[in-house]
């Protein structure tokens, strides 16, 4: 969920231009280290004006501390500052599987996908990774000829090869 109260964040949700709506939220975002979770049922001061102040909800924030996303090859490390009780912080890498990215992804409610500015009825953040891979059967796949004119030995095509690379 996101911070009504932050006026960059307001402002970058009220783009129109749903790619430019993306690129200023990923912006203002990508500076926030914790999901914060104020708590505002505190009211000081309503002894001076009570009943005055439009109440404001919590955004449900869960306080926990946001890693640095790298990418390394073909994988994603999530990097935390972890402080021991007796010494001094250090840095814990821990790769993010595929499993873990498709999980967070499919968290992302509806009304965050809209400030994004992505159509949830088109492009859902957890259809990105593919999660089943249909194969086709062996007498489906095409054969290709060895020798180039139609006649020769017969053997599998590449994509039957790869297939197998993935399996």
């Amino acid at each position: 969920h996101f911070l009504q109260s932050d006026p960059e964040f307001v402002a970058a949700i009220n783009t129109r231009d749903a790619k430019l709506r993306f690129t200023r939220v990923w912006a203002v975002c990508k500076k926030k280290r914790r999901c914060e979770n104020e708590d505002r049922t505190e009211k000081h001061d309503e002894d001076f004006a009570p009943g005055m102040k439009p109440v404001v909800n919590n955004h449900g924030g869960c306080g926990n501390v946001q890693p640095q996303v790298r990418q390394a090859a073909l994988q994603l490390k999530a990097a935390f500052d972890v402080v021991q009780e007796d010494g001094p912080k250090r840095r814990e890498t821990v790769p993010i599987t595929p499993e873990m990215a498709h999980g967070i992804l499919r968290r992302i409610s509806e009304e965050d996908i809209r400030h994004m500015g992505l159509n949830s009825d088109y492009a859902r953040p957890e259809w990105m990774i593919i999660t089943v891979l249909p194969v086709p059967p062996p007498p489906v796949r095409p054969s290709i000829s060895m020798d180039g004119t139609g006649t020769g030995m017969r053997n599998e095509d590449d994509l039957t090869y790869k297939l197998g690379d993935i399996i």
